[in-house]
């Protein structure tokens, strides 16, 4: 297996915060597991109301994985869009200025592959590699028990950051994955896991393939001013 240039690691929190991105591309390139194992002992210092530490991970990795893609991908892939999520990942009725946002997300994206709006056959098939990791070798999904409220996956949220912004400091990528919420059925089945808990997120981690064009996307940032109040 040819060995394939990282992303150099982040040297500090500002460079880990401004080089992490969603990565949608990754090389084949194992993962030590105890470079994960690393993460979450590092992560789990990450702040929640009550120390609740509400959070409950899954990890794929090694045989785990090749057992994962070969009994449930195929049916990812086959219909990537089946399935219902038990939350909306969006509202509804998204307003503005969230719903340009996320429309100009979108666009961009499939801009840099090469993907036209009317081609969706095209889109269907991107969408399918979230239910491969993007090639990711490693991949946690995140378990909540119903019983907790908007606060607690607020303290996911952070938990998961946490994990996103270490991984850079060992030049790792990763992406968020929400899209596994319209399979929770398959994946809680999976990992046998008790219906009092709730998929919350997936996360794809790995080493990116830094010449992926889909990997070269950035996406937008509203400025300070725009979303800031100061009082003086």
């Amino acid at each position: 297996m040819q060995e394939v240039e990282a992303s150099p690691p982040a040297s500090g929190v500002r460079e880990a915060i401004l080089s992490r991105h969603s990565c949608r591309a990754f090389a084949e390139r194992p993962v030590d597991s105890a470079a994960i194992r690393d993460l979450l002992d590092i992560a789990r210092f990450a702040p929640s109301g009550g120390n609740l530490q509400p959070w409950l991970v899954h990890v794929l990795s090694g045989n785990s994985m090749l057992r994962f893609r070969s009994q449930l991908a195929p049916k990812f892939q086959a219909d990537p869009l089946g399935g219902t999520a038990e939350y909306h990942v969006y509202p509804p009725s998204l307003k503005e200025p969230y719903r340009s946002r996320r429309q100009k997300s979108g666009e961009d994206m499939y801009g840099h592959i090469g993907v036209r709006r009317e081609d969706t056959a095209a889109r269907r098939r991107q969408f399918a590699r979230n239910f491969a990791f993007f090639g990711a070798p490693v991949a946690m999904f995140f378990f909540v028990d119903r019983t907790m409220g908007p606060p607690q996956w607020a303290d996911i949220g952070m938990f998961m950051q946490n994990i996103m912004l270490l991984a850079r400091e060992r030049g790792l990528e990763t992406c968020a994955q929400e899209s596994w919420a319209i399979r929770h059925q398959e994946i809680g089945e999976f990992f046998g896991v008790n219906a009092a808990l709730m998929l919350f997120c997936g996360l794809a981690i790995g080493y990116g393939e830094t010449e992926a064009p889909i990997n070269r996307l950035r996406t937008d940032r509203a400025a300070v001013e725009e979303f800031t109040i100061f009082h003086d």
